[in-house]
């Protein structure tokens, strides 16, 4: 991975380069943000950098034989850990072909695209005890390369508190030329010890700039359908390319959004529930889909309401029913909406009855919707 091929970040990559350059590269460095604003891509890049034969002033050169390894992710000093479901398999190793052709295949992959990959029954991975030992086993090893040896730790915040204790000291105090990259989503979830004996990255959202280029040039995306697809992007670039590969679901989404609104606003119970359990047999990716749409949707209503269509982004067909719609959206009740489309976006991923918590959505559209 070159720092070219790494969609914005240009402050952090002028970093990066420049500590390797001036051979001061932290032992150990958590990279935290979501995986879609690119912690990975430039956790990767950073890392070719550093082992790269011939390096440039501003990138690895990508040609020589260990530019090509870490570019396959097949370096023999660069290991990987990652979570795994522990009923299928205790370490990273086990699993490792199956998470590389993910990662290879999309570098900016979260965590719940890995459960779906890695496990049919969608249950929670972690990152054990089993793991942190073959960390440090294979750590105190001598490097094949005779240089840096590297520990790549993607979700680290994943890692169980047995794991994160048993690499406290390593982190602190790793064997010559070890560097580890963690790389995390939430800060809350690292034991505060592992924060403390790391340097911290903060990789930060994508601006809208930013992502509408890539969308032009990896995607061919242009116009509104772009300017659609960043508004609800939040910054991340795996929202957006999931968002193209679902473009065939927007109307859908459209009509399930409409319909939604209607019946709660009538006060209709069995069209309701008729509703909800529609919504329940889709899969969960299109649910997600479903409610990142809506939360899109209620942003859309602030803007027409309150910039007078000037931050508007949103297609014919949209506009047309915001000119209806939009003044159910207010002050009152925004955050309401806000909370129940992000809450339920989460507890999705994380395997919540759907039929449930989809009915749970109408009632609780039903009340916000009449605090307008």
């Amino acid at each position: 991975m070159l720092f070219n091929d790494v969609v914005g970040h240009g402050s952090l990559k002028k970093n990066f380069i420049q500590e390797v350059q001036d051979d001061r590269v932290s032992h150990a460095q958590l990279f935290l943000g979501k995986t879609g604003f690119g912690s990975f891509p430039l956790a990767m890049a950073f890392v070719q950098y550093l082992l790269c034969d011939n390096r440039t002033e501003t990138d690895s050169c990508g040609e020589c034989a260990k530019c090509n390894n870490v570019a396959k992710m097949q370096h023999p000093d660069v290991h990987f850990s990652f979570p795994t479901v522990q009923a299928e398999a205790k370490t990273s190793d086990e699993q490792f072909t199956l998470w590389r052709d993910m990662i290879l295949e999309n570098p900016y992959a979260s965590l719940n695209q890995w459960i779906n990959v890695s496990d049919p029954k969608g249950r929670k991975p972690i990152i054990s005890k089993h793991q942190s030992e073959q960390i440090v086993k294979k750590l105190s090893l001598k490097s094949f390369e005779g240089k840096h040896k590297i520990s790549l730790i993607w979700m680290a915040d994943e890692m169980n508190t047995v794991c994160a204790n048993k690499l406290l000291k390593i982190i602190e105090e790793p064997p010559k030329d070890t560097v580890f990259i963690l790389i995390a989503e939430s800060q809350e979830k690292v034991l505060p010890t592992i924060l403390s004996r790391t340097q911290l990255v903060k990789v930060k959202q994508l601006d809208d700039q930013t992502i509408l280029q890539a969308l032009k040039e990896k995607k061919g995306v242009t116009g509104e359908i772009a300017k659609s697809i960043v508004s609800r992007s939040e910054g991340s670039l795996s929202n957006a390319f999931e968002m193209i590969s679902s473009q065939g679901s927007e109307s859908l989404n459209r009509e399930r959004f409409i319909e939604l609104m209607r019946v709660c606003y009538k006060k209709q119970v069995l069209p309701m529930m008729s509703w909800a359990e529609e919504m329940a047999k889709l899969g969960r990716e299109d649910q997600k889909h479903f409610l990142r749409y809506s939360l899109y949707m209620v942003r859309q209503s602030l803007m027409k309401n309150y910039t007078e269509d000037k931050l508007l982004r949103a297609s014919p067909e949209e506009v047309d029913f915001l000119s209806k719609f939009s003044r159910f959206i207010t002050g009152n009740n925004v955050l309401d909406f806000t909370s129940l489309f992000n809450d339920s976006h989460y507890n999705v991923e994380r395997n919540a009855h759907a039929k449930m918590l989809f009915t749970n959505i109408t009632f609780e559209v039903m009340r916000y919707i009449h605090k307008a």
